[in-house]
């Protein structure tokens, strides 16, 4: 994982495998997050370098701490609550797989690229059989239309990037090599916002899933 900067935009690469959620990958994350809004960054992208954007929770690390699920659960909704309320502009560079708890990242942003050709975005916890949290579904529902919601968090349907920008879930799509830079030039003309402004108007716009995703 690291954090370099194009130009004042700041662009946080999770990896180069599935990118799940480990504890220490979240305490990462999290740290790199405030890194770039300490430094002044205009925006932020989050992108990948392998064939994964996120694949989501880390279940091998919660089948073996399987008594500290509820711990573990409320540390990946604090993660996405930070992202929805960051006050800077974000973009999640969706260069492959987007699932489960990694899609719900991706959503948490202000905006999003997929690559048109080659990866999915899916929320499969239909066929998993894992219903959403409240938190989750809070989430979900505060940043896709009715329509969205019940094509993505029924069907468990795998999204190509096109289908996804068809129904709403991506902003826009890209070819390979070009969905990290097309994020980055998506958040370029927003640079400037005061964070504190910007901060206080999504706190107020995600109020209701910020609660869900934060509740004991």
């Amino acid at each position: 994982m690291k954090l370099t900067y194009d130009d004042k935009i700041a662009v946080l690469d999770l990896g180069d495998d599935e990118n799940r959620f480990s504890p220490d990958f979240l305490d990462e994350v999290e740290r790199m997050l405030d890194d770039a809004v300490s430094s002044g960054a205009h925006g932020l992208v989050t992108t990948a370098g392998g064939k994964f954007y996120s694949n989501g929770l880390d279940l091998d690390w919660l089948a073996a701490h399987s008594d500290r699920g509820d711990w573990y659960v409320g540390r990946v909704q604090a993660l996405l609550a930070k992202v929805l309320t960051l006050p800077i502009p974000t973009a999640a560079a969706v260069v492959g797989h987007a699932f489960g708890a990694g899609a719900m990242l991706a959503i948490a942003h202000d905006f999003r690229v997929m690559r048109a050709d080659r990866g999915f975005f899916c929320f499969p916890e239909v066929d998993i059989r894992i219903p959403f949290t409240p938190g989750m579904a809070a989430l979900i529902q505060a940043k896709l239309t009715p329509q969205a919601q019940v094509a993505s968090m029924t069907t468990g349907r795998r999204f190509g990037g096109v289908d996804a920008a068809a129904v709403g879930i991506v902003d826009g799509t890209a070819g390979e090599g070009a969905v990290t830079p097309a994020a980055v030039e998506l958040l370029r003309p927003l640079a400037g916002k005061d964070p504190g402004t910007l901060g206080a108007i999504k706190a107020g716009m995600f109020g209701p899933a910020v609660a869900a995703l934060t509740a004991e």
